[in-house]
């Protein structure tokens, strides 16, 4: 009998949490402003669904997020922001901090970081070629982006040890 409260109340939360997210999607991409504070929102649901029930849920829950948003909203910008960083980054998190050498973790979440900015910037050139037209050296952006990923990172960290100790899990 718990295991079929315990399924009930996984696929409950993950319909509320796929909602949740699939609503803060589509927000980002009308709103003319807070497209990623929009999306930092939608990317803490993922943590939040490994702490409430398990990885397995959260990675459904995700691609339930993933592919509803593409169906509703197309292949727009904050989608594939979501699809390749912000829905992501919470399982690789859950995933690099298990290994708790904190420097190692530091330069693999900043690893993948790079690798995502990199594979955005490459999708940018092909697929939108009009918009990245900058006035400013590629380097102060890089930069600028390492900050805010780390800040990014700092904020997500604070808002799952809330979690953790106001639901005592």
């Amino acid at each position: 009998m718990d295991s079929k409260n315990t399924k009930a109340s996984y696929i409950s939360k993950g319909g509320l949490f796929t909602a949740f997210g699939v609503i803060c999607i589509y927000l980002s991409t009308l709103l003319p402003v807070n497209k990623l504070y929009l999306l930092a929102i939608a990317s803490c649901i993922i943590p939040l669904s490994v702490i409430t029930t398990n990885i397995k849920n959260a990675l459904i829950i995700y691609a339930a997020t993933s592919a509803l948003s593409i169906l509703i909203c197309g292949f727009k910008i904050p989608v594939i922001l979501y699809i390749i960083f912000f829905g992501s980054y919470g399982t690789i998190k859950y995933y690099v901090e298990k290994i708790r050498k904190m420097y190692l973790e530091f330069l693999l979440k900043l690893v993948f970081f790079n690798a995502v900015m990199f594979f955005m910037f490459i999708i940018y050139k092909i697929f939108f070629p009009n918009i990245l037209k900058l006035n400013i050296s590629i380097y102060f952006i890089i930069i600028g982006a390492q900050f805010a990923f780390l800040i990014y990172d700092y904020v997500l960290t604070l808002f799952i040890d809330v979690v953790n100790k106001k639901f005592n899990l």
